[in-house]
């Protein structure tokens, strides 16, 4: 179980940004091809096999926190400690 929590599982914005735009070029070119194809033997069903494995594909190369996606991590800055250890509260405003 150990194996498991040791698995990186974050994704920076970057990386998020990256993987979508990956996820819609894999789609949309085997969405292509697939039509062609499918015409090509008049088969919808190959279109359709197609296209799903394209989404396959995409799911497998986009949906994982791949290094390729966590290059560009935010610093995150320190949490601040209070000097009297008290939680601030906002003013109460009177009415």
């Amino acid at each position: 179980m150990d194996i498991l929590n040791s698995l990186p599982t974050h994704m920076d914005f970057d990386g998020q940004k990256r993987a979508e735009k990956l996820s819609r070029i894999i789609i949309t070119l085997f969405g292509a091809v697939g039509l062609v194809w499918g015409y090509i033997i008049q088969q919808f069903s190959q279109t359709v096999y197609i296209v799903g494995a394209g989404f396959a594909l995409a799911a497998i190369v986009t949906t994982p926190p791949w290094p390729m996606y966590r290059r560009k991590p935010l610093p995150w800055q320190k949490p601040r400690s209070d000097s009297d250890g008290e939680p601030h509260q906002k003013p109460k405003k009177k009415k």
